[in-house]
């Protein structure tokens, strides 16, 4: 299971890459076709796409490791349960709050 995932993410990232390079290419190319479908504001659509989708990927991935860290410790500690519920709470709305200030900043980046 572990080797499917690690090639199917590698050909994610290797599709990734492969756009991010190719698609200014294409921009350029273009050299003032009126009928090109790839401009510069789409690319700017694009990053700003991208960067929402890594902003919530990440808060997701930050959130679900604080849970599994805490679900481990309160089976390793059970007394300690209310503190690490507490703390894990903190620690969620901080890895949330970084998150929506990225979602933020890419929606800004579409009106500026």
């Amino acid at each position: 299971m572990k080797t499917n995932l690690r090639k199917i993410s590698r050909i994610a990232v290797l599709c990734f890459v492969f756009s991010l390079v190719f698609a200014p290419a294409a921009v350029f190319a273009a050299e003032g076709d009126a009928a090109s479908l790839v401009t510069k504001d789409s690319l700017g659509y694009l990053g700003v796409g991208i960067g929402a989708g890594l902003a919530a990927i990440g808060g997701g991935i930050g959130i679900g490791l604080i849970g599994a860290s805490v679900i481990d410790a309160s089976a390793r500690q059970p007394e300690m349960q209310g503190k690490l519920t507490t703390i894990m709470f903190i620690a969620a709305a901080l890895v949330e709050g970084l998150a929506l200030f990225a979602l933020v900043i890419c929606i800004l980046c579409l009106f500026l």
